[in-house]
């Protein structure tokens, strides 16, 4: 669920290819994009998104009838590609944009050979085939309503947008983000304001999605009148935050952006 508008945003449909690929952490990998349309990307920060077309054939997938919107009509011209040479759309957020190089950086959660996304991340080479991608710009989901505090919530898959929202806050912002991933060793340093508080909180490998950070969130300090909150990533993550703070903490229904990307057990369309 969600309710985070689908925009068209101006950039549209961008062709471009990895330049680079590194592993931040050990469940996240980085790939840096660069050349093709970048020059084109108008980058608007906090926690804008896009569909990306992933290459899923070794013998190579078409790019050149992707539509430079994704609503209906856009959904329809995507899937008269014909089924063996069609690219797979999965949803992503700019993690950094390099304007003056022109380079793009997106990460990517890797649950092993889990998924289409991340397992092609983890074997992608630059300067090969399954390099070229594409995708199409939908802007941002950050749009605040007015505020004296932020509230940042989201699991490993949220953690990009969290993390450009905290990038891009007014450096006298105030607030907290609560993050949660299933590995310590996946946290990873954050461009906060100093009056944002970023807490960390671990689950067990094999828990899902949300037992420790909706815990966290139920005795976390929240003003709910003047509070923005912003809760991603998988269903329950971010469903059971909203739920949480607008029946249990009174906090206005337009006080709370949420958007669950991905639900456990299913694939992600």
């Amino acid at each position: 669920m969600s309710n985070i508008a689908i925009a068209h945003a101006p950039s549209g449909l961008v062709h471009t290819s990895v330049v680079r690929r590194e592993l931040v952490t050990p469940h996240m990998v980085r790939l840096t994009f660069g050349g093709g349309d970048l020059d084109r990307f108008e980058f608007q920060g906090f926690d804008q998104w896009f569909r990306l077309a992933v290459p899923t054939h070794e013998t190579g997938d078409r790019f050149d009838n992707l539509p430079s919107t994704f609503g209906i009509g856009g959904y329809l011209k995507y899937l008269t590609t014909p089924a063996g040479t069609r690219p797979a759309i999965r949803c992503y957020t700019v993690r950094d944009f390099r304007p003056d190089v022109l380079e793009l950086d997106v990460d990517f959660v890797v649950h092993g050979d889990e998924g289409i996304a991340g397992p092609w991340a983890v074997g992608v080479e630059p300067g090969t085939p399954r390099a070229d991608v594409a995708f199409i710009d939908q802007g941002c989901g950050w749009k605040p309503v007015p505020h004296d505090e932020v509230l940042l919530v989201g699991d490993e898959s949220g953690l990009p947008a969290v993390a450009g929202i905290l990038r891009d806050l007014p450096r006298d912002a105030r607030g907290h983000a609560l993050l949660e991933v299933f590995d310590a060793a996946d946290k990873q340093p954050l461009d906060a304001p100093d009056g944002v508080e970023v807490h960390w909180v671990v689950r067990s490998p094999d828990a899902p999605p949300g037992s420790v950070a909706l815990p966290a969130l139920s005795v976390l300090d929240v003003a709910p009148l003047r509070t923005y909150a912003f809760a991603v990533g998988e269903s329950d993550v971010a469903t059971g935050a909203r739920r949480h703070l607008v029946n249990h903490r009174g906090m206005p229904k337009q006080h709370v952006t949420f958007c669950g990307y991905w639900k456990r057990g299913k694939a992600a369309g």
